[in-house]
């Protein structure tokens, strides 16, 4: 293999396995459960409770990925609408630092930054 090509080997100290929970309208949760190499449940690890859904803009569908503090699915499902506004509140706020500092770019013709971009930060 050539090097120009990144490392794709899984962490063997990481696997998870996932079970997806949908009400098919809204999203889903993913429930991540710890596991070991030989497939059984790493009990020195944390079940994961990950909440999906996308919301639609004029730009298209703008999905949302959000941890659930939870221990169980019932609580995951008690915190999906919190989770998923929050998760709202910080995607906007981030578009509108993007949006902030893309406005305030200088362009500087003929100088060129480390990217090989012509946008220069202030």
């Amino acid at each position: 293999m050539s090097s120009d090509f990144p490392d794709m080997t899984l962490d063997q100290d990481n696997l998870f396995r996932e079970e997806v929970f949908t009400d098919q309208k809204i999203g889903t949760i993913r429930i991540m459960t710890p596991i070991t190499i030989d497939g059984d449940r790493d009990e020195s690890r944390e079940l994961q409770y990950i909440g999906q859904t996308q919301v639609m803009t004029p730009a298209g569908a703008l999905p949302l990925t959000f941890e659930l503090e939870a221990s169980n699915l019932k609580e995951a499902i008690a915190a999906f609408s919190e989770g998923a506004k929050q998760a709202m509140e910080r995607t906007m706020e981030e578009l509108r630092e993007m949006r902030r500092q893309q406005a305030s770019s200088i362009v500087v013709p003929g100088q060129e930054s480390m990217g090989g971009g012509k946008i220069q930060m202030p």
